[in-house]
């Protein structure tokens, strides 16, 4: 199954290379995409080019396929079952919720010229870097590319309630399961809740699977496919 990766916040394609790899050796056609202003040189990128990229890569699929969104990009991956509910077969978020309609996508950190740039270590610090040694800190610290304006503050727009048909895989890193579902039934995820199809995957990392555990979190995106 063609199954396409989109990575949260200041990060570009080149972070699934790894699951990537591991993906195509169990039989699957992974598409990391490079989203933009987050690795394409766009720093007036706005949330709807996001969409649009990815949406035009649906498009593009020969058949069903999977869409996979980490962390902040769970939204973006939920508003791709929301645009095209008859082509995504299932979606998988890692590590992250999709916003209702209304909300702004990822106002999260401090804007300084027009983008947010990476905030260090420090509101990370715990269960979500845990299990980051000093060099992949280092790593994804020095690529981090700041997230423009209009992506962190574009405002979350859902119309089509067919995605609530759409199968989802929540895979839980930082959090686990159990802590997923009482946040949902405490009204924390409206959208999920609504989820006509959802299962609960664990994985013992903290907030980048894709960094930490690659190869396991692929065997995870691959049976999620399988069942899609």
């Amino acid at each position: 199954m063609e199954i396409l990766l989109a990575a949260g916040l200041w990060l570009d394609g080149s972070v699934w290379d790894d699951v990537a790899s591991a993906l195509e050796s169990l039989g699957h056609r992974p598409v990391p995409l490079t989203l933009p202003g987050q690795g394409d040189g766009s720093p007036s990128a706005t949330l709807d080019d996001q969409l649009a990229a990815v949406v035009a890569a649906v498009d593009s699929a020969s058949g069903k396929l999977m869409v996979v969104g980490h962390s902040a990009a769970c939204t973006l991956a939920w508003l791709a079952a929301d645009a095209r509910p008859e082509q995504v077969a299932r979606v998988v978020l890692i590590g992250g919720f999709p916003s209702t309609d209304g909300e702004a996508y990822a106002d999260f950190f401090e804007l300084k010229d027009g983008v947010m740039p990476f905030p260090g270590w420090g509101p990370f610090e715990g269960p979500d870097s845990a299990d980051l040694d000093e060099e992949a800190r280092r790593a994804i610290a020095s690529a981090a590319i700041p997230v423009p304006e209009g992506v962190a503050k574009g405002v979350v727009r859902l119309a089509d309630e067919r995605r609530f048909d759409v199968p989802v895989v929540l895979v839980c890193p930082e959090f686990t399961p159990a802590q997923a579902q009482e946040w949902i039934k405490a009204g924390d995820v409206p959208e999920l809740a609504k989820a006509k199809h959802l299962d609960f995957v664990d994985i013992d990392s903290g907030h980048w699977p894709m960094v930490t555990k690659s190869v396991e979190l692929a065997r995870l995106l691959a049976a999620a496919a399988a069942e899609g």
